[in-house]
């Protein structure tokens, strides 16, 4: 018995309506804009399955925090052979009872060649203010 596998696609629901001959009131333009959303995953593949709102803590100031929520749209869409799925899903299928870390892990970043560019000492008075700290 074969079970189908899915692989999902998260993105924030348009905030604004588009701009359209047929929208004439904000409702009809702000359903065009989901709709072309909408139409162009389906074009690649991606099925929807739901809407949801989901909170997201945010910095407020320099230690605070607050609750935002965020409005998203979740399509899915079948992989069709292992060849095609991602890594770490193949290597859980490989192995059932290894746990595998489910995030893509990236390489070492590469330092630039070259040295950086010389931004000079600073110009004027505020050369000055830096320098003297008895003034206040």
């Amino acid at each position: 018995m074969s079970t189908q596998s899915f692989e999902y696609k998260v993105v924030p629901a348009p905030r604004r309506g588009e701009k359209a001959r047929s929208a004439k009131t904000t409702e009809d333009r702000f359903a065009y804009a989901v709709q072309s959303l909408m139409n162009g995953l389906a074009s690649e593949g991606w099925e929807y399955v739901r809407a949801d709102t989901l909170p997201c803590d945010e910095r407020s100031g320099l230690t605070g925090t607050k609750t935002s929520f965020q409005n998203l749209l979740v399509f899915r869409r079948a992989v069709a052979a292992d060849d095609d799925m991602p890594a770490f899903v193949a290597a859980d299928r490989a192995a059932p009872g290894r746990a595998v870390d489910p995030i893509p892990r990236l390489g070492a970043a590469e330092a630039p060649a070259g040295a950086a560019p010389s931004l000079g000492p600073a110009l004027g008075e505020l050369a000055a203010l830096s320098l003297d700290r008895s003034r206040p």
